[in-house]
């Protein structure tokens, strides 16, 4: 099979895949019918209105556990890869991921000296 045949079957199914979306939200579009609620306009309370704004500020603290979350995040996202190359690299990969979780264990080290695992 030549490229040009295959871009062109990639082309089709892009279509295929658009055209059903567009179908099938046409479709519920078509028989679902809206209601209007004035409860449908409240923000995530069940329908009752909040007493506290919408647009809240969080505290600082969470700062350092989002960052952990992404870094941990970040090193499950390059596992999945790393496993399954792993056995055609050898060494050389197990070095690499070896190199890669001591910097993320460094980094939660440093979060857990500067007290960011500290419930407050």
């Amino acid at each position: 099979m030549t490229g040009l045949a295959q871009y062109a079957i990639l082309f089709g199914l892009t279509i295929g895949t658009l055209g059903f979306i567009l179908c099938v939200y046409a479709l519920a579009r078509a028989i679902g019918r809206a209601r209007a609620e004035p409860a449908k306009d409240v923000p995530a309370t069940g329908g009752t209105l909040s007493r506290d704004p919408v647009w809240v500020r969080y505290h600082v603290r969470y700062y350092g556990y989002a960052l952990l979350f992404l870094a941990f995040d970040m090193e499950m996202a390059f596992m999945y890869p790393w496993s399954v190359v792993y056995r055609q690299e050898g060494l050389v990969a197990l070095l690499d991921m070896g190199v890669f979780l001591a910097i993320l264990f460094l980094g939660l080290l440093y979060g857990w000296s500067q007290g960011a695992l500290r419930r407050q």
